[in-house]
């Protein structure tokens, strides 16, 4: 370990993330909102669920993600017959040289540092249940043992939205543990054009690896220590409690169109994402532009709008906009300036 001016460690940041992007851009034509979600999404030790219809390059981005960071990453196809120790590993028989025999686990493929889930409602709740505990306590347990996996370690699942038949929905106690719900849109007219004429060729693009895994926790530990004001605090506590029908600060359209809201947790992946956000820009505090920007992925699958609500024409995209706008700021006044720590502890290349 050794320590290195904040200012510093900041700066490296702001030149790492436009070089991820350069990177990503020699194979992935556009979604520039997609990509940085996820990369915040990593930088912040969470999870991303990317939803959008086939052919719009969601595993192409997370195995490129992967490739020009040296992470380790896997891929499991989630299909109707998959079973939890398929993800997570199983217990085996081994015979020993003197003929007594003991139980071996064999790691499955989440042991790593970034896991595609892809299609992940096409497998049973069974199935998908498997990596609840690690994604909220980055463990699987087999028997009485429990085993750590590889730090850093990230989940990203994809979704079709249009195909239901045969596809179990994620239930809520899932969906909360996704930092965010990114939905990946149709490319613009010059990406398509862009798109087809780079992607026709004989070879793709060659990339390089821009970031190592021990820079990646660098990077989280520089945004850990991103200041935040109980001004945003207060801001981001205002929008969460007011996305619930039952809280007394709700707006009218909310306790009509809303069955429940969001829990604490959309307000800590608020304020986290507020911080990826700053630092991917070089800035060292959190504005209330920060969570604004971050709302609609943290919040659009933590919000259950009703049938009135379908009815309407409104989902909840829709209501987390009108909710943003129907939120009040803060007094500035009560609040202090944020100060950014002059050093930060960082992990040294190969330790």
């Amino acid at each position: 370990m050794a320590k290195k001016p904040f200012g510093e460690l900041l700066e490296q940041f702001h030149r790492s993330q436009k070089l991820i992007s350069e990177e990503l851009g020699r194979r992935v034509i556009g979604q520039e909102r997609v990509v940085n979600q996820m990369v915040a999404a990593i930088l912040t030790r969470g999870h991303c669920l990317l939803v959008g219809v086939p052919g719009l390059a969601k595993t192409l981005m997370v195995a490129t993600l992967a490739e020009i960071t040296s992470l380790e990453f896997k891929r499991i196809q989630f299909t109707p017959d998959l079973m939890p120790s398929d993800i997570t590993g199983t217990n085996v028989i081994d015979e020993l040289p003197d003929g007594h025999r003991e139980f071996r686990f064999v790691r499955g493929p989440v042991f790593t540092n970034i896991l595609l889930a892809d299609e992940i409602n096409r497998t049973p709740p069974k199935t998908q249940a498997a990596l609840l505990q690690s994604m909220q306590e980055r463990q699987v347990s087999s028997g009485t043992t429990t085993y750590d996996l590889p730090d850093p370690f990230f989940v990203i699942a994809t979704q079709n939205p249009i195909e239901q038949e045969g596809t179990y929905p994620l239930p809520e106690a899932q969906l909360d543990r996704f930092m965010f719900s990114v939905h990946v849109e149709y490319p613009s007219l010059k990406e398509e054009r862009l798109i087809l004429s780079t992607t026709t060729q004989a070879e793709p693009a060659a990339l390089r690896t821009v970031l190592s895994s021990t820079q990646i926790l660098n990077m989280q530990k520089l945004i850990a220590a991103i200041p935040v004001t109980d001004y945003v605090v207060d801001y981001a506590a205002r929008l969460v409690r007011a996305s619930r029908p039952s809280d007394p600060s709700s707006p009218e359209f909310i306790r009509q169109f809303v069955d429940w809201g969001a829990g604490p947790r959309a307000g800590q992946y608020l304020i986290w994402a507020g911080r990826a956000f700053a630092a991917m820009e070089g800035r060292f505090a959190v504005s209330l532009d920060d969570l604004r920007q971050a709302a609609i992925p943290v919040m659009r699958h933590r919000l259950a709008p009703n049938f009135a609500a379908q009815a309407e024409g409104l989902d909840s995209v829709k209501l987390i906009k009108k909710l943003i706008d129907a939120v009040a700021e803060p007094e500035v006044k009560k609040f202090e300036q944020p100060h950014a720590p002059e050093t930060i502890e960082v992990f040294e290349e190969g330790s």
